[in-house]
């Protein structure tokens, strides 16, 4: 990838351009907070950096959004009462309470509130891993419904369902390995509306029949998705803030 910058408002914006074979030029803010475009070979630097221009009050309202609220978040989260996570696109409430026997404990979700039975209240650690294993199952589950969705779509391309892998990956949301026929999928996904995990399944999928992203990728993806560019906006604008 190539580095780039321009001046705005006394305030350097750096960007990356990736020559892929695109039809549009997109911007993207990563969660590492770098800004990467992506655009075809004949689209000249004049444009893109005009584009920058166009688009730089948004940027930097996100990579500020990126370097302020991230790390804030982790380093203040105690996993007490009336603190939020965010799950499937909304925000819930966490309410821990008290209970008597290990065996007792676990996470539930209702009415806007994730109710966190714990023996011992101020264990925080034990907390996370509660509320960790309760979203990895749910991740499990919904991840499976999303792809018996997305699947829908493409099986009349004879491509076979592949399995999933959940893990936690820093710079992207899904990765197809098509020789493994399986799809990874960024465990933070759960935090994202159905919509989203089900446009970054779709993506993953197509890749089984177009393993690039060539016009022929984003044409499929345009048939059997016309508004995955509204979804891909959600997860990369809202979404990524709560990771």
């Amino acid at each position: 990838m190539e580095k780039h910058q321009i001046e705005y408002n006394n305030k350097t914006i750096v960007f990356f351009v990736e020559r892929k074979n695109v039809k549009n030029v997109n911007v993207n803010i990563k969660p590492d907070m770098s800004v990467v475009i992506s655009a075809n070979e004949h689209v000249p630097m004049e444009f893109i950096e005009k584009l920058i221009h166009r688009r730089a009050s948004w940027i930097l309202k996100h990579v500020n959004a990126f370097e302020k609220v991230q790390p804030e978040r982790k380093s203040e989260r105690e996993y007490v009462s009336g603190e939020s996570l965010k799950y499937l696109g909304k925000q819930y409430r966490l309410r821990v309470i008290k209970v008597d026997h290990v065996k007792q404990e676990g996470v539930k979700y209702f009415r806007g509130y994730l109710h966190v039975y714990v023996k011992d209240a101020e264990d925080k650690v034990r907390k996370k891993n509660l509320i960790e294993q309760w979203m990895r199952k749910r991740a499990s589950i919904i991840f499976q419904e999303q792809l018996a969705k997305a699947y829908g779509k493409v099986v009349k391309y004879g491509v076979d369902q592949p399995e999933i892998s959940v893990r936690v990956m820093k710079s992207r949301w899904g990765s197809a390995l098509v020789d493994q026929k399986t799809i990874q999928l960024n465990f933070e996904l759960i935090k994202a509306p159905k919509a989203c995990i089900e446009y970054v399944v779709l993506h993953e999928l197509i890749h089984f029949i177009h393993n690039n992203h060539s016009e022929a990728f984003y044409t499929l993806l345009d048939v059997l998705m016309p508004d995955w560019e509204d979804r891909k906006r959600i997860l990369d604008e809202e979404t990524v803030k709560e990771i």
